[in-house]
């Protein structure tokens, strides 16, 4: 009996004590790790939908109207063209204006020449949500009546479900329940279709 007592006292509980206090140190780190897991991945998402601001918004200018379909954006960025004003001198220069010495000029540019430097070897990669396996990011584009105007709008929309791919699903219910809370999105997205916004994303 005493051996017993003495196997329990210096074997089973300081073992029982080393494994309980490991859950407790990792019930508490997995929140952690989660928030950290989360806003890395969001780094990169947000940077694929603030790519696809840019260029809705450098073919809006161009052509009065937002494009729906990722695979549009990509081969406006690979093979259309933008209207850059070149300009000589100061327009708030009246003497300048006056005597002819302020000019300006329209040039086109290939959009591959002129937007997202440095990121053009992942265009082709816009169209995906990161971490998720394949999905695609949903954007759709609509020409809305506000207030009797015709505006164009446009969204890019990266859930939750699939940017999170992988991690605690118990947590990944918390997280989007915080956002339904608050009516928000539960992810990330740029623009609205139903409320012109003046194309912000919703981490702004």
């Amino acid at each position: 009996m005493k051996t017993f007592i003495k196997v329990l006292t210096y074997v089973v509980f300081p073992i029982a004590i080393i494994v309980l206090v490991y859950l407790n140190y990792q019930s508490i780190m997995e929140p952690v790790r989660f928030d950290n897991e989360v806003e890395r991945r969001e780094a990169v998402a947000i940077d694929r939908l603030v790519s696809i601001r840019t260029l809705q918004e450098a073919y809006k200018t161009e052509n009065r109207r937002f494009l729906s379909t990722t695979d549009s954006l990509i081969d406006f960025y690979k093979n259309g063209h933008i209207t850059v004003v070149r300009q000589i001198g100061s327009m708030d220069d009246s003497v300048a204006v006056a005597e002819g010495r302020v000019t300006r000029d329209s040039i086109d540019i290939l959009v591959r020449d002129t937007l997202l430097k440095g990121k053009g070897s992942l265009i082709d990669s816009i169209s995906f949500i990161p971490y998720s396996g394949g999905k695609r990011i949903d954007m759709k584009s609509v020409i809305k009546k506000v207030s009797g105007i015709e505006i164009p709008l446009f969204e890019a929309t990266i859930s939750y479900d699939d940017l999170l791919r992988g991690l605690d699903r118990q947590l990944i219910v918390n997280l989007k329940a915080e956002k339904e809370d608050m009516k928000q999105y539960t992810g990330l997205k740029v623009g609205d279709i139903n409320n012109p916004n003046n194309n912000a994303g919703n981490w702004e």
